[in-house]
């Protein structure tokens, strides 16, 4: 398949592991948090809110999405400078997902966690804007993601608010 190739090379195993990474990060949070979403269907939450089966299937397939993206500029060399500088945004930014359920689900800080959502998005951008100038598909495997967290600000914001 054309998108696992890179400057026609391919590299499987790299290629599981950039894809097994985000999935640990969102499986790790999740177990963190595992006894405070049956919490969520309790919250008061605005008409537009998903049901709560809803996010781990999303958050499935778009950490599926950053480990191909992550991939593909992985595989243009860690050696340029570029490359490594996209990588950086892009650890940065797994580590402010990384978090947001915590503070959100295992903490009750809906306030604060809509602001490290605001963060996270800022990141996620220049972390597109990166990958994106690198290598195209990169970015559009990114564009999910943004929209994504976009509505999960909006939905956070909103609970907060409904809940205070």
């Amino acid at each position: 398949m054309k998108l696992f190739k890179v400057r026609g090379r391919k590299n499987i195993f790299a290629l599981i592991v950039c894809i097994l990474i985000p999935e640990l990060v969102g499986v790790l949070s999740a177990f963190l948090t595992k006894d405070s979403y049956m919490e969520y269907q309790n919250l008061i939450r605005p008409d537009f809110s998903p049901p709560g089966w809803v996010f781990p299937i999303a958050w499935t397939i778009l950490y599926f999405f950053m480990g191909i993206a992550s991939y593909r500029i992985f595989m243009l060399g860690v050696e340029n400078p570029k490359v490594k500088n996209a990588l950086l945004f892009y650890g940065l930014q797994l580590f402010f997902n990384f978090f947001w359920p915590i503070l959100f689900f295992g903490l009750g800080l809906r306030g604060f966690a809509f602001l490290e959502l605001i963060v996270l998005w800022i990141l996620i951008l220049i972390t597109f804007c990166k990958f994106y100038k690198l290598d195209a598909w990169a970015g559009y495997l990114l564009i999910p993601y943004i929209i994504w967290v976009a509505f999960a600000g909006v939905l956070n914001f909103f609970i907060w608010k409904l809940n205070q």
